[in-house]
């Protein structure tokens, strides 16, 4: 399995914001997770009549292919869920996926490890896997070493960049070690 994160990955959010990387295309989107935050933070703000804002992401059509090139079965691991599905597929041209949903989302875990982590081991159940994401650390390595009993390949993404053909090579290289 390649569980994807979205931001950072697929939508390189920490590149400049006045300037688009090579390849990507602009997107506003309105999720209405998107749309509901929105609105709260424009209430918190005493702004309440206030037109909520898109969201911008940037996306690499050539992901979707490149992805689904992969010898893995796609999985989403982002705080998008469902809306995944719904929003980004269809601009990436990847069918409908199975996602992780979180059991709670941004949850503090001890020692630095990122609060996706144990829920993508458990989602994970002792199967193989392989994730992308840009918040992923050393801490995480070792947290899943100590806890998935299968193989894991845990692949940081800087999200000024997104995913780069090195890691599609990465992730390929590491799939045909598996396959022996």
């Amino acid at each position: 399995m390649l569980l994807v994160d979205v931001d950072g990955p697929l939508n390189p959010y920490a590149a400049k914001p006045s300037r688009r990387p090579e390849g990507y295309g602009t997107h506003r989107l309105m999720t209405p997770r998107w749309a509901a935050a929105e609105r709260r933070r424009l209430a918190a703000w005493g702004l309440p009549d206030r037109a909520a804002k898109p969201l911008r992401v940037w996306l690499n059509p050539a992901h979707g292919p490149a992805l689904t090139a992969l010898p893995f079965d796609l999985v989403w691991a982002t705080t998008w869920e469902d809306e995944a599905n719904a929003f980004l597929s269809p601009l990436l041209g990847l069918p409908p996926l199975p996602y992780i949903a979180w059991s709670d989302p941004h949850a503090r875990q001890d020692g630095g490890v990122f609060w996706k982590t144990p829920d993508v081991v458990a989602w994970a159940r002792g199967r193989p896997f392989a994730w992308v994401d840009d918040e992923i650390t050393d801490a995480d390595r070792t947290w899943v070493q100590a806890h998935h009993p299968g193989p894991a390949l845990l692949h940081h993404v800087d999200p000024r960049i997104g995913l780069t053909s090195a890691d599609f090579a990465r992730l390929t290289d590491w799939a045909s070690l598996l396959a022996g």
